[in-house]
């Protein structure tokens, strides 16, 4: 990682701050965020308003770190994937997803990832480290540049999960909402958990209006345990009460997030439990075919099979939906492309 902090990271006050300390006027900062997070440059000498002097000081000072598209896969549904190279040659997945009410980005918060879903490719092998909160947005600059329009929504269930980069990512928060910048709704932001229950009271207590989704995938704690570690440390109870805590603090209902694994968790019993939990949280329910990775032996529940299992759960007045299966012919799930490309350096 670079000595020099990463300035496309800097919330606005803390820009201003920096920019104070440098003994600039503070309009000098809102012409920094401009160039960072309206006109999106990725270089010091293209911020043609600032004297050369300031220039050279802030490059002197600073860094906009690198997040550079490296190779670029096209679905027939119109998915695109990205593999994004960064400033120290660690490479990172970004997805594009298009829907009829506009384009969403599915952005990484980390290299890697430490949680250890037996599921999931990211976490294969391991953490590698954090992203900067200026990494995580560059990633949706990169999208916009490349297909030149505006993304609108987020999802930030790519590689990593990000309440283990909780800084970062409040900070990712905080820059991609400003309206002084990228001015992306939060409404509009999804963001990922396997529970992280403290970080979950925290993010609650930020009272930020984004869309929490728990990565449940199974609905006891002995099962939990079998194909997520984080169970071992958290229970179902005490997830179950943050969420809850989630949203009475946000107002924001709760996403259940259920990858469908077939003999593993998609049994009659499995189901029952699950609108249980979902009736009890007021939670809408995602059902997830998952898609097969080559270092597991899971494989998906039938198409069929999820459409009664989702017949089920509105039987039981739980709303639910069916992911669509986005980008499979590109291997567009979480962590396959990066492993692939990896391989292949």
């Amino acid at each position: 990682m670079s000595e020099r902090e990463d300035i496309r990271s800097f919330t606005y006050d803390k820009l201003r701050e920096r920019i104070a300390a440098l003994s600039q006027k503070s309009f000098r900062a809102d012409q920094v965020f401009d160039w960072l997070h309206v006109k999106k440059v990725d270089d010091f000498d293209q911020m043609t308003n600032l004297s050369k002097e300031l220039r050279d000081k802030l490059a002197s000072e600073y860094e906009i770190y690198e997040v550079k598209a490296v190779s670029t896969l096209k679905s027939s549904d119109g998915t695109r994937k990205y593999i994004h190279r960064l400033h120290d040659g660690n490479v990172i997945e970004t997805v594009l997803l298009r829907y009829e009410y506009g384009n969403s980005v599915c952005i990484s918060s980390q290299v890697g990832c430490r949680m250890g879903c037996r599921f999931c490719a990211s976490t294969v092998d391991g953490l590698v480290r954090d992203l900067t909160a200026g990494e995580m947005a560059a990633q949706i600059y990169s999208v916009e540049a490349d297909i030149g329009e505006r993304v609108g929504h987020v999802v930030v269930m790519g590689s990593g999960e990000p309440l283990d980069n909780f800084d970062n990512f409040t900070d990712f928060i905080e820059l991609i909402t400003d309206k002084r910048g990228a001015c992306i709704g939060a409404r509009n932001i999804t963001a990922s958990t396997c529970g992280l229950v403290p970080k979950i009271r925290d993010l609650a207590d930020r009272r930020y209006q984004i869309t929490l989704a728990l990565s449940l995938h199974a609905t006891t704690d002995e099962k939990r345990k079998t194909i997520m570690p984080v169970a071992n440390k958290y229970a179902l109870s005490e997830i179950i009460s943050a969420c809850r805590y989630y949203f009475d603090t946000t107002g924001r209902r709760i996403t259940l997030e259920y990858s469908l694994i077939s003999g593993v968790n998609d049994g009659e019993e499995d189901i029952r439990l699950l609108a249980g939990i979902a009736k009890s949280l007021g939670a809408h329910v995602n059902l997830i075919p998952i898609n097969p990775i080559e270092e597991r032996q899971y494989r998906a529940t039938s198409r069929n099979d999820a459409v009664l299992l989702k017949n089920k759960l509105e039987k039981n007045d739980i709303n639910v939906t069916i992911r669509r299966e986005m980008g499979r012919d590109i291997q567009a799930s979480c962590g396959q492309l990066r492993r692939k490309y990896i391989k292949s350096q």
